[in-house]
């Protein structure tokens, strides 16, 4: 019984010991390192215009008017809700899926004033796995410049450049497409003319 009592308090102890160290010193130590390193990536990557924090470069937001350009679609509860972040779950055989995808097609096209001859990408009608992402191809951003230039009375030209001059390249220089955060080209338009 009394070496029962030793390994009780030994075990007892040790499991105090981890979670004074794993529960309480380790978050503590990487929330330093973080706040102090990276804080703008440690506090979710906030964008902040002269009113106050108007969202993160990380997460998509709904963008409605045609003064902005669109994000990717998005699956995420009822649309663009971090909450329920997730994709549809549709497979590609699903009649669901495709009919939506054809509507979604139709919708840009009429959007943007653009023809059947017209090839829409892929992420201008399809979700993410998140519902979330905050990119869309710089394609999908050069097709929805005529419409946003002429909402905003300014000229195609302009727009193209401000798309241009947003693009991110590949990470590491290979991974993943060029892409545009469609917040902070939003946001640069903003800034550069006013919104109309």
């Amino acid at each position: 019984m009394r070496q029962l009592m030793v390994e009780l308090r030994a075990s007892l102890l040790m499991v105090f010991a981890l979670a004074v160290i794993l529960c309480g010193a380790y978050p503590v130590l990487v929330l330093a390192i973080g706040q102090s390193a990276f804080p703008s990536k440690a506090n979710g990557s906030l964008v902040s215009d002269r009113s106050g924090v108007v969202g993160s470069r990380l997460l998509a937001q709904r963008f409605t008017s045609p003064h902005y350009f669109h994000p990717r679609p998005s699956a995420a509860g009822n649309g663009y809700d971090a909450a329920n972040s997730g994709g549809s779950n549709l497979g590609p055989t699903s009649r669901r899926l495709v009919d939506t995808v054809k509507g979604r097609i139709e919708q840009y096209r009429l959007e943007n004033g653009l023809g059947s001859d017209v090839l829409v990408p892929a992420d201008a009608v399809t979700a993410s796995g998140s519902g979330l992402d905050p990119d869309i191809s710089v394609k999908n951003a050069l097709l929805q410049a005529p419409r946003v230039a002429k909402a905003r009375g300014m000229s195609e030209a302009e727009v193209q450049m401000k798309v241009r001059r947003g693009v991110q390249g590949r990470d590491l220089g290979l991974l993943g497409e060029p892409r545009v955060n469609v917040l902070l080209l939003n946001l640069a338009l903003d800034t550069a003319k006013g919104r109309q």
